[in-house]
């Protein structure tokens, strides 16, 4: 199927897309500091700039869309039909740039959590809680 959009309408589109305070992201602050825990944003001095932040227990959650982080088998990945050359080597990119930053952070003696949107928007609330529980108790 073609794109309804032309391509520079698509780019404008697509570049207003932001990184930061996401809706999945801040359903799982939410979630987060329900349990009591208090966190940081986006540390940028940390690999990859995590979307949550706990100092203390030196461990960080990245939240991610499963479209440009490349989530495997996931719906929510499947590129776009134009200018695909593009979008792979763009998704691809990410990816590296991911497993890069998650080898960092362990190096550094991080441990982290990646969230996918997709779970997220499956609706099942107590499974996240327990997952992020399971994550931060020491």
């Amino acid at each position: 199927m073609a794109d309804i959009y032309s391509i520079t309408k698509r780019s404008k589109i697509m570049s207003k897309i932001s990184g930061k305070n996401t809706k999945p992201e801040i359903i799982i602050r939410k979630i987060v500091h329900s349990l009591g825990y208090r966190f940081r944003l986006h540390k940028k001095e940390l690999p990859g700039k995590p979307d949550i932040v706990f100092l203390k227990l030196k461990k960080v959650i990245f939240v991610n869309g499963c479209f440009w982080h490349g989530h495997k088998n996931c719906i929510r990945s499947k590129l776009p039909t134009t200018n695909k050359k593009f979008w792979k080597e763009k998704i691809e990119g990410n990816k590296r740039k991911d497993k890069s930053n998650y080898i960092r952070l362990k190096k550094l003696g991080w441990d982290y959590l990646v969230i996918w949107q997709c779970k997220i928007k499956q609706g099942n609330k107590q499974k996240l809680i327990d997952e992020i529980t399971n994550f931060l108790t020491p």
